[in-house]
């Protein structure tokens, strides 16, 4: 359980709660039929509760069921707890200044991240959007999205540094895995200077937090299979109802997909260039030395 919800994110309050009702149900060798025919619910409210999905959870259907579950006092507090979280705080990304400048399926995405427990990304023509500094973001935002604000630049740039909080999260650290094309390392991206800067940057995170891993692929290794593009591939705590999911996206669109062919797919596939690529110690160096002829 979550042991301190003043820090807690609503996000990981909703997901933690979702596990500790379906745990419940679970020991009281109920079915979610039998529960939702109890409460005259539909099946789909109890199954949005028990995955976190709903934004703002109800101390009123928490206490419903844990009357049903006979759940003891402690827990019972602890998951009014939880739910309170959701009714008195908002995700950031929820906030009134990032709205206009996030699509629906990415802050769908935002949400799951915010939750999961390992994710596996790989990227092919840019920094990984958690390993990106600020004025790396800037830049990349400012070429792919021309005709913006810079107020509107400001969020997204905002929204993107933001998102990184997640590698240093107390509750639930995420176990991050990045495997980058070589040509990222080459490609200058606003300059010299700044990818200097982007590239010490991304040695420095991953050889300071453990929960970081990253690879390159480099050009000697001829075709491989990420060569479709981008993906994440994302994982949740065990006993969190709640499959992997895989993200795509484009200029264009964005998906998010919890088909359990497409998961395997590109687990499979992140698989194949994490043995194709040099080991994170070795990449690291690759990564250095990239540095140097930056300059």
């Amino acid at each position: 359980m979550i042991t301190d919800t003043e820090s807690a994110t609503p996000a990981l309050c909703r997901l933690q709660l979702g596990s500790e009702l379906r745990r419940l149900r679970q020991e009281a060798g109920l079915t979610g039929s039998q529960v939702v025919k109890k409460l005259l619910w539909s099946p789909s409210k109890l199954t949005r509760l028990e995955t976190g999905e709903n934004a703002v959870v109800e101390q009123t259907d928490v206490m419903a069921l844990c009357e049903i579950y006979e759940a003891d006092p402690e827990t019972r507090a602890q998951l009014m707890g939880y739910a309170a979280v959701t009714k008195t705080r908002k995700d950031w990304w929820q906030s009134p200044e990032y709205r206009p400048v996030i699509r629906p399926v990415f802050k769908a995405f935002l949400g799951l991240e915010a939750t999961a427990s390992s994710l596996h990304n790989y990227e092919a023509e840019f920094v990984p959007g958690l390993l990106q500094t600020e004025a790396y973001v800037r830049v990349i935002h400012e070429r792919a999205h021309r005709g913006l604000s810079p107020e509107e630049v400001d969020r997204l740039v905002d929204v993107r540094v933001t998102r990184q909080e997640v590698l240093r999260r107390k509750e639930i650290p995420l176990r991050y895995t990045a495997i980058i094309n070589e040509a990222v390392l080459h490609r200058r991206v606003g300059g010299p200077d700044l990818m200097q800067r982007q590239l010490s940057h991304i040695v420095e995170t991953a050889e300071t937090l453990p929960n970081i891993r990253v690879q390159v692929v480099p050009f000697r290794v001829g075709a491989h299979s990420g060569m479709n593009g981008a993906f994440h591939v994302m994982q949740f705590p065990e006993g969190a109802a709640l499959k992997s999911i895989t993200y795509l996206e484009n200029l264009a669109d964005a998906w998010v997909s919890r088909r359990e062919t497409d998961v395997n797919r590109y687990e499979e596939t992140f698989t194949d260039l994490q043995a194709l690529a040099p080991g994170p110690q070795e990449s690291l160096t690759m990564i250095k030395k990239a540095i140097k002829e930056h300059e």
